[in-house]
């Protein structure tokens, strides 16, 4: 009897598992298809109108004689260009993360959401150096994003681009995905040609082309771990995706957004009172230099920052925060790199009387 009992108890466990089974092979869907059901409603495209200016010239103006140059002078032209890109919504009262570039020379921001509608969003604040801007549409319980920790991540982990690619967003009125994996982290690519600094960057295969830009990067749990930036192409003519893109770390991003939504601005802008100059070949027989390291200080401002620190006239700078100093732009690169803000403290080494010694200075800030 009791055998009877287990064989038709183990016939209806079997037929379940099948039936379940048939159930989930049917489904299709997945950790990704989920992912992407969650961040989407939060994801937005972003249409930039820019007013920029353009200086025509006389096409003979080679040719003026100077005393007619008065009646040929330069004209300027202002003219409208569009931009576009992406956005994520990090609260339900509407304020949105996306990149600096995206939003730059804006002179009217139009945010779409899923579903079609459309918002003019105003600029909380951005910090070009860090590419990242803050801006806020009017409304209330708006979905928004969950964060991952970017501090956290697994090379090879899968992740999804979503975004804005191309305008595509206000054709289908929702962002648009692709899927690769983290292909890298803590990408270094210091200070760029635009004068922005890429440090710690996410690197992923996920396709990313024009337009992804300020959009999110997600994680299988359907977290945000980046925002979408830059690509690299394989020449000057083609703008597409081959596969290699980047984000900024959404660590970073959550902290300068809300330094932004607090003050408006990253302050950056400091003083140290120290004033240097290269040296020269005398110098360096002086000082017993050889090679092409150092900057000398000449003068330091009374009750500066510089002062304060125990610097003085005539020291060598060899290092700032243990990076070799061989020219005085090195300083401010330096700086920049290091996403320093007003002040902030950096460790300066210098030499003195044939040793080198370090000296705390700091970045004071010139704003009241």
């Amino acid at each position: 009897m009791m055998n009877r009992y287990l064989l038709i108890l183990f016939y209806f466990l079997l037929g379940l598992s099948c039936l379940l089974s048939n159930n989930i092979d049917k489904s299709r869907e997945n950790a990704i298809t989920n992912a992407i059901k969650v961040v989407s409603p939060a994801v937005v495209g972003i249409n930039v109108t820019q007013i920029k200016q353009h200086i025509s010239h006389p096409f003979f103006d080679p040719f003026i004689d100077p005393f007619f140059e008065d009646f040929f002078k330069p004209r300027a032209r202002n003219y409208k260009v569009k931009n576009l890109g992406s956005g994520i919504i990090i609260s339900n009262d509407g304020y949105i993360v996306t990149n600096s570039h995206v939003i730059e020379q804006a002179d009217e921001i139009v945010v779409s959401i899923v579903g079609g509608d459309t918002f003019l969003a105003t600029i909380i604040g951005f910090d070009d150096l860090t590419d990242i801007a803050l801006i806020k549409i009017e409304g209330n319980n708006f979905p928004y994003v969950e964060f991952g920790n970017s501090d956290n991540l697994i090379i090879g982990e899968w992740v999804i681009a979503l975004g804005n690619p191309l305008g595509l967003f206000d054709i289908s009125n929702s962002p648009t995905a692709t899927v690769g994996i983290l292909s890298g982290k803590s990408m270094d690519f210091g200070q760029k040609e635009s004068g922005r600094v890429y440090q710690g960057m996410l690197q992923t295969d996920a396709s990313i082309n024009p337009g992804n830009s300020g959009g999110p990067l997600v994680n299988s749990l359907g977290e945000v771990i980046g925002l979408n930036t830059f690509i690299m192409t394989n020449s000057n003519y083609n703008q597409g995706s081959i596969g290699i893109g980047f984000a900024i770390p959404i660590n970073q991003a959550i902290e300068i957004s809300d330094l932004l939504k607090i003050n408006g601005k990253i302050d950056r802008t400091f003083s140290t009172g120290i004033h240097v100059q290269p040296l020269d070949k005398t110098m360096r027989k002086y000082f017993n230099i050889n090679d092409s390291q150092g900057v000398i200080i000449k003068d330091i401002d009374f009750g500066s920052s510089g002062e304060r620190s125990g610097l003085r006239v005539g020291d060598v700078i060899l290092t700032v925060n243990n990076k070799i100093i061989k020219k005085i732009d090195d300083i401010m690169k330096i700086i920049e790199e290091g996403l320093y803000q007003s002040n902030d403290f950096i460790t300066v080494g210098i030499l003195r009387n044939g040793n080198e010694v370090f000296y705390q200075l700091q970045l004071e800030g010139t704003t009241k």
